[in-house]
């Protein structure tokens, strides 16, 4: 990093010295060619004074190198020039310069010269007699300015050069020096430093991003947790299930086992066998839910009749119980996977059977408005106690661990309804005390976008 800061430092200060060197340049040849335009029509005004006083005798042993002098007739003869055979040369009357004088009294140019072959500046002043001098000189190229000058801009490219490498050297390294020293663990302590005040919106963003990093490690191990926990639960209430099988089996196989009891034996291994079976299903169900119901297909379906087909599987044992069970609502249109939402009505209506008392009641109702669905259950069990409320949902956590055995339950079904209902981005409320029964309300959007965050 340090040396592309150098790199872009030294390349901005090289560009702007060749800028302003170049600008300078050319100011200097604007001023020079300016410079010599006035000395040469000082030089034409004295020269032009010389030869009215003296006439043609004034150039002899006249020799100046600098200036080429010309003098022509009134009608355009070349009389003398100092650098030609003026004899040879041809009529100037149409040069610019001369035609200006004649008219004005003083003409210039810039031009080529013919007689030359180079760039030539021309002033001309008509004489007395009607005749005109012209004096010209070299005009200064930009070639010629930079080469009077090349001792002092070699010189002076050079102290650039070195003084932008030194400025740059220490400048990217200045630059560079808090973020070298930056702890990049800790980045909140550079908040307000006048050091850092350029890059603290970094800084925040490097902030945000480990504290997001340690929620997200801090999910990766609650949930490798969880898994731990499940894997243990799962195997705990397999084996009991199938300890019970294998014993009562083992007895049935030895002839151990009176006639009379034969048929309660078997009774018992169909009765764990069936709970063993209800377990593995729902341990398929939730690991589709925590895959995001990925296999299941979402499409236009009725909740209300979804759940009146759920209340009627649950007939029987309602009825073993004395239960009354009522129904009430109106067709609930919804977009969504109907298998997850029978398994919420039907998990909330046999948890309330389940759990309630000999001759209770469960009422069940749906309703429906522009964007939601609600799915009430009520019951008249035994309650759940508000210590526990926070914890139902949770893998195979049970209230009353011997009354939910004894009923079959396998300790996943709240948590299916929780992941199924999360899954259709809905949300689910619980009201309950002990001994006055429990209100579970479910609450989903009519179409998967609706109710989204």
């Amino acid at each position: 990093m340090s040396s592309k800061i150098f790199k872009a430092i030294w390349t901005v200060a090289l560009t702007v010295f060749l800028a302003s060197l170049l600008l300078i340049m050319g100011s200097l040849y604007g001023y020079f060619s300016s410079l010599q335009k006035k000395q040469l029509r000082i030089e034409t005004e004295l020269a032009a004074q010389g030869v009215t006083l003296s006439g043609a005798e004034y150039f002899d042993g006249l020799n100046d190198g600098n200036y080429r002098i010309t003098w022509v007739g009134p009608t355009g003869e070349v009389l003398f020039d100092d650098q030609a055979d003026s004899a040879t040369m041809e009529n100037h009357m149409e040069r610019p310069e001369i035609r200006q004088a004649l008219e004005e009294g003083y003409g210039e140019a810039s031009r080529r010269s013919y007689t030359l072959a180079d760039q030539q500046y021309y002033a001309a002043k008509q004489l007395p007699d009607g005749s005109v001098l012209r004096m010209s000189v070299a005009q200064l190229s930009v070639w010629s300015l930079l080469f009077g000058f090349a001792q002092p801009i070699c010189f002076v490219i050079f102290a650039a050069l070195l003084l932008s490498y030194l400025l740059a050297s220490r400048i990217a390294a200045k630059i560079v020096k808090p973020i070298n020293s930056l702890d990049p663990t800790h980045p909140s302590q550079y908040y307000g430093q006048k050091n850092y005040e350029e890059i603290e919106p970094l800084l925040r963003h490097i902030a945000a991003q480990q504290a997001q990093l340690k929620r997200d490690q801090e999910e990766i191990e609650r949930a490798a947790l969880i898994r731990q926990e499940f894997s243990a639960n799962v195997s705990h209430e397999l084996k009991t299930p199938l300890h019970a099988i294998s014993g009562y089996a083992e007895l049935l196989e030895t002839g151990l086992v009176k006639e009379e009891d034969r048929k309660p034996f078997a009774e018992k291994i169909r009765r764990e066998s069936l709970r063993m079976t209800r377990l593995i299903e729902d341990i398929i169900d939730l690991t589709k839910l925590d895959n995001g119901g990925t296999e299941m297909k979402w499409e236009r379906c009725d909740f209300y009749r979804i759940v009146e087909n759920a209340v009627d599987t649950l007939d029987a044992a309602a009825s073993a119980m004395g239960l009354s069970v009522t129904v009430t609502g109106e067709n609930a249109p919804v977009t969504a996977v109907p298998q997850m939402l029978y398994s919420i009505a039907y998990n909330l209506c046999d948890n309330a059977i389940k759990y309630n008392r000999v001759g209770g009641s469960v009422r069940v109702s749906v309703s429906q408005d522009e964007q939601h669905t609600v799915l009430t259950v009520k019951d008249t069990g035994i309650g759940i106690p508000e210590g526990e409320q926070e914890r139902i949902f949770e893998r195979f956590y049970r209230v009353d661990k011997s009354r939910s055995k004894e009923a079959g339950g396998t300790g996943l079904g709240l948590s299916i309804i929780k992941h199924a209902v999360l899954i259709h981005h809905g949300t689910i409320r619980l009201n309950s005390s002990p001994g006055e029964g429990s209100e579970f309300i479910v609450t989903i959007p009519n179409r998967p976008g609706d109710g989204k965050g």
